[in-house]
């Protein structure tokens, strides 16, 4: 594979999760600013907001899936290297290609029922208790973080593939 590609992909994945990361920054302050509200009214003014406990769970659904993808990218996970130096570097390479793979198949069926769902949930009308919102765009923005993040592993993949070529 060209050096090319290496350095291009990941400029290109970066680019893509920016939107979304735009969309669980907005999410983040959305979420604040209600419960900031909603604590006020509930405590001092003794009047509670009806249906912002729905707000703040379609909020976080954003928030978690919008920004899983950039998070990935960065690779800003928690991860535990307890084992790499006992492995060695063939090791390393097939725990990061064993990590990446079983990623890209859980998530790639994760896309696919959150894709179903949304489906679902936009045919038959289905919407929140309290405030009759509709809970497709949930499932719909579930359904591209999560391919998102199947693109950031398989670009991932794709270069550490790639950069162990070039070292042999």
């Amino acid at each position: 594979m060209s050096p090319r590609i290496i350095t291009a992909w990941p400029r290109f994945i970066g680019r893509a999760t920016l939107g979304l990361t735009w969309a669980a920054g907005a999410a983040m302050v959305l979420m604040i600013l209600l419960i900031i509200v909603s604590v006020v009214m509930r405590y001092l003014m003794r009047q509670p907001l009806l249906g912002s406990n729905e707000l703040i769970q379609l909020a976080s659904v954003v928030l978690v899936m919008a920004a899983l993808p950039y998070c990935t990218e960065k690779q800003a996970h928690i991860r535990v290297d307890i084992l790499d130096g006992l492995m060695g570097p063939w090791g390393q390479l097939a725990g990061d290609l064993v990590f990446r793979l079983t990623s890209i198949f859980v998530l790639t069926l994760l896309t696919w029922r959150a894709i179903l769902k949304a489906a679902d949930a936009f045919r038959w009308g289905d919407t929140t208790n309290m405030l009759s919102l509709p809970i497709w765009p949930g499932y719909a923005i579930l359904a591209m973080g999560s391919a998102l993040c199947v693109l950031v592993f398989i670009g991932q993949t794709i270069v550490i593939l790639a950069q162990r070529d070039q070292q042999e």
